[in-house]
């Protein structure tokens, strides 16, 4: 099994010896997001705080646009809120000492606003990055081979 692969298996991702991976949710690392598109506005490794519920974090991930199962998504983005979904969301490693409860969030852009001068404290946060260098994380190679762009 390759170390990359390795990787993304072990951060809950679930696969079938020899198979792609078949769930993709929550911008869990399951394939190279090359090109980047210009629309997505933040990168990972970025500090971020939530606009309304002021917790901080770092992005560990994105997607296009929300992906989950279709039943949490029918839940949390009613017909009036579609365009919400079909925005840039984040993986984001929740500031332990926000004490929210959270030790991962799920949030549109819209919701985010980038912080610099900021560091996060997390368990996991070594895991993804090997340093902060005062403005972002530094991705580990695996990372950055995942988000090459970011």
């Amino acid at each position: 099994m390759s170390y990359l692969k390795h990787q993304m298996v072990k951060m809950r991702n679930w696969s079938n010896e020899g198979e792609e991976y078949i769930h993709a949710y929550f911008a869990e690392p399951t394939r190279i997001r090359s090109p980047r598109p210009e629309f997505v506005q933040f990168h990972v490794g970025m500090v971020i705080k939530h606009k309304t519920l002021g917790y901080s974090g770092v992005i560990i991930g994105w997607d296009v646009e929300a992906r989950g199962p279709e039943e949490w998504l029918k839940q949390k983005y009613p017909p009036e809120r579609q365009h919400v979904r079909k925005s840039p969301h984040y993986r984001i490693l929740v500031n332990k000492f926000n004490n929210i409860g959270l030790s991962t969030a799920y949030v549109s852009e819209e919701s985010l606003k980038v912080i610099t001068g900021y560091e996060v404290i997390h368990p996991d946060l070594k895991v993804y990055f090997s340093k902060y260098d005062g403005a972002k994380y530094i991705m580990h190679p695996w990372l950055k081979q995942i988000y090459p762009h970011d």
